[in-house]
């Protein structure tokens, strides 16, 4: 047995995760460094080489924890609302990453993951299971919404939003989430009621 396979090091394995998920929150890519989240976890420096083989190996598993936190509040939220699905806010949330009206960095980091990808081929595999994961999520949306729609449609409908927020970010525009609410109005009225 080795010291990360104790309770004491997978707890001190999971702090070095959630502090860089947060780091890459806030800052994205480049605010996950070694230095960084040992302080953020009040860990010592030499931990996260302890327990990551690779800062690529660290940065990957706050995407992943970042990820299924998200998956995992927008599941919830859909069980709760039960049949009073709010599917506009749901759909929104899920392409834009979960946050306030306002919150520009959730934004941000939903759409410098995907970026990122290109540039961080270690992240591919993850980033396609994870894909996968959100596309049945949003299919999961529409069926509990009564919207009819197939997986191309899916497809489609997130190619437009994705275009219409990338545009906006662009140009700095101080609402994306309102630019993603009206695009998927625009393209499927049938949500407006």
């Amino acid at each position: 047995m080795t010291a990360a396979s104790t309770a004491k090091g997978e707890r001190r394995r999971h702090a070095l995760v959630a502090a860089a998920a947060q780091l890459l929150a806030e800052g994205g890519f480049d605010a996950v460094r070694h230095r960084a989240v040992a302080e953020r976890a009040g860990l010592p420096l030499a931990s996260t080489t302890y327990y990551f083989a690779s800062l690529d190996e660290l940065v990957e598993a706050a995407v992943e924890h970042h990820a299924v936190g998200e998956l995992a509040e927008v599941r919830t939220r859909l069980r709760r609302a039960g049949e009073h699905v709010n599917v506009v806010e749901l759909v929104v949330d899920m392409l834009l990453g979960v946050g306030s009206a306002h919150d520009f960095d959730a934004v941000l980091l939903r759409y410098e993951r995907l970026i990122g990808t290109g540039r961080r081929p270690y992240l591919r595999p993850l980033m396609r299971r994870l894909g996968a994961e959100f596309h049945g999520l949003l299919l999961e949306i529409f069926v509990a919404g009564r919207i009819p729609v197939d997986a191309a449609r899916v497809d489609q409908i997130t190619a437009l939003v994705d275009g219409a927020v990338v545009n906006a970010l662009i140009e700095v525009h101080p609402d994306p989430r309102g630019v993603a609410r009206k695009m998927l109005l625009s393209v499927m009225p049938e949500l407006d009621r």
